[in-house]
């Protein structure tokens, strides 16, 4: 795709991810291999078999191999793929292909391909795993043939990576000093290319319609604020980009600074944690401390509840790395829907998202609850954190002067729920009087506001924190956190997103949480606003039809007042 000097340029749209900016040339990913052939196999079953075996056993190696060179989602995202590429049922599946009279290539082709729609049609989270497994079936197939894997091409300058998808294996080992930017045609925000991408601050758009039309050697901006690719940039476009570029580069290498907005107002940005293990790197990447800390992660795979001690531990580990006097907000067991217990709620719901999850479970099993309590309550007593504890999925009045008041109990100080349900969010002024502060999951409070399951793909284009119904009850929430004085976190997945956070600290939010790769580029968007900006920025979200409306209407906005601030700045 080319154009000429006089010719306006092209843009393309997706998904974007931070805030970053990237300038360059496109460089596509080579082509998947083409499907095998159908034709009988000439080897014996056994021979097919034993191919398939070895092929199988070498990819595995190789997604573990480099699983070991990296750290953090990516090693858990290859060590994941290594696992799918042994599962047995898939191997039994391939195994009866063959028997059949099908080849290697062909079985393990089929066989996988089966699979990946099953996970297509579960949708969400599953269903952005599919990738994952098409990626695995490329590798073991290219091992069969004696062929190199589909993968990242090389090049000797810095190129924009344009790619149908991106599988984890490569996308953990990009070359930073090479790849400026991804653009994608498939895959969503939670998609395994969104996280790595943000998780290694790559500049990267997502979901990206038209990204088969970009051809190898076209200049691109790939602007992830607006989640743009601007394709043969005029002079103005680019020089620009450049000037964002460097903007961008000076205020990252300023410091790690608290959270705050342009006019000094402090916002705190805290991370969302699912173990103790990822304090160190949280604290690195600017967390003021835990705004989400995940305790299922201690009960998952367990058939019986961990004991009092062995929570403690744990609890231990996280708030001594947040001494100081540092804030660590915990999550007593948040189970059931996508992640039940064998000891606690295993029972068969038809629809377990509006069924015995959250406080609801931890109340028909509350002695699971008053030992998670209680060894929340020695690990405070031993270290000088500032341990807030918080219920999930209240829903009632009810329910709130239950926890808070069997925490105090206990002799927590800080004792607060989470606004997930829209009844919560209506009622937070009755709410907030009873709990020390409310922390607003952005994701679930999605899910029932739109009535979009989150794991449904069929439902998915309702999965948007931006629309305004979701929007009017955080701000239900922020208006009783102002009268009564009481904090109101955010620490949902749309705290991560820079421009709706400060569209959340306009709604009231007083603390933003998030996975730590999102940390730098909220805290470098919150420092481009005012507080009356931000309020005025969330009136116009407020004022939107619909999630893309909002998201639109708010970044033309935001442009003003940046343009503004640009115009008024001294020479």
């Amino acid at each position: 795709m080319t154009a000429n000097a006089n010719e306006s340029a092209t843009l393309l749209r997706g998904a974007g991810i931070g805030q970053g900016v990237a300038v360059g040339p496109v460089l596509r990913m080579s082509a998947p291999l083409p499907e095998p052939s159908d034709q009988p196999s000439t080897r014996t079953p056994d021979e097919e078999k034993a191919r398939v075996q070895e092929a199988v056993a070498a990819v595995a190696a190789d997604l573990r191999r480099r699983a070991s060179t990296v750290q953090g989602t990516a090693a858990d995202v290859l060590e994941a793929q290594s696992m799918m590429a042994e599962d047995s049922t898939l191997a039994d599946d391939v195994a009866s292909r063959i028997d059949s009279g099908r080849t290697a290539e062909r079985a393990v082709f089929e066989g996988f391909a089966v699979f990946r729609d099953m996970l297509k049609e579960l949708g969400g989270y599953m269903g952005e795993r599919a990738g994952d497994l098409d990626d695995v079936s490329q590798r073991v197939v290219a091992a069969l043939e004696g062929k190199p894997a589909p993968g990242v091409p090389d090049s000797d300058t810095p190129y924009v990576l344009v790619a149908h998808d991106l599988a984890p294996a490569d996308t953990a080992l990009l070359d930073l000093t090479k790849v400026l930017g991804l653009v994608t045609k498939e895959g969503g925000p939670t998609s395994h290319t969104a996280i790595l991408a943000r998780e290694k601050s790559i500049v990267a758009i997502v979901g990206a319609d038209d990204a088969d039309r970009l051809s190898d050697g076209d200049e691109v901006i790939v602007d992830a604020a607006s989640g743009t690719v601007t394709v043969s940039p005029t002079d103005e476009q680019r020089a620009d980009a450049q000037r964002r570029i460097e903007e961008r580069a000076a205020a990252l290498a300023g410091g790690v600074e608290p959270g705050a907005l342009a006019d000094g107002t402090a916002i705190p940005l805290l991370a969302n944690l699912g173990s103790a293990e990822g304090a160190e790197a949280a604290i690195a990447a600017g967390a003021e401390g835990v705004g989400l800390f995940r305790t299922e992660f201690l009960f998952l795979d367990q058939r019986m509840a961990p004991t009092v001690e062995q929570q403690r531990e744990q609890y231990l580990a996280l708030l001594r790395a947040f001494s100081g006097g540092r804030k660590v907000v915990v999550r007593v067991l948040d189970a059931g829907a996508d992640k039940p217990l064998e000891f606690l709620n295993d029972a068969h719901e038809d629809n377990p998202a509006l069924g015995l999850r959250g406080l609801r479970s931890l109340r028909a099993n509350e002695d699971i609850l008053r030992e998670q309590l209680t060894a929340l309550a020695e690990a405070d007593a031993q270290t000088d954190a500032d341990l807030w504890v918080m219920a999930p999925m209240v829903s009632t009045v009810e329910e709130t002067r239950y926890f808070t008041e069997l925490g105090r109990e206990y002799g927590l100080k800080t004792v607060g729920v989470m606004v997930e349900v829209p009844s919560a969010a209506l009622l937070a002024d009755r709410i907030l009087p009873l709990a020390d502060f409310a922390s607003i999951g952005t994701n679930d409070l999605t899910q029932y506001t739109l009535a979009a399951d989150r794991l449904l793909g069929s439902v998915a284009g309702f999965q948007d924190p931006w629309h305004p119904a979701v929007l009017r009850l955080i701000g239900e929430v922020g208006a009783a956190g102002a009268a009564t004085g009481k904090p109101v976190g955010i620490c949902g997945e749309a705290a991560a997103d820079p421009l709706l956070a400060v569209v959340l600290v306009g709604l009231g939010a007083t603390t933003l949480s998030m996975s730590p790769a999102a940390l730098a580029d909220v805290r470098l968007s919150l420092k481009r606003y005012t507080l009356g900006q931000a309020r005025s920025l969330a009136e116009t979200a407020l004022a939107a039809d619909g999630a893309a409306e909002a998201r639109e209407a708010v970044r033309a906005a935001a442009d003003r007042f940046t343009s503004q601030d640009r115009n008024e700045a001294p020479e």
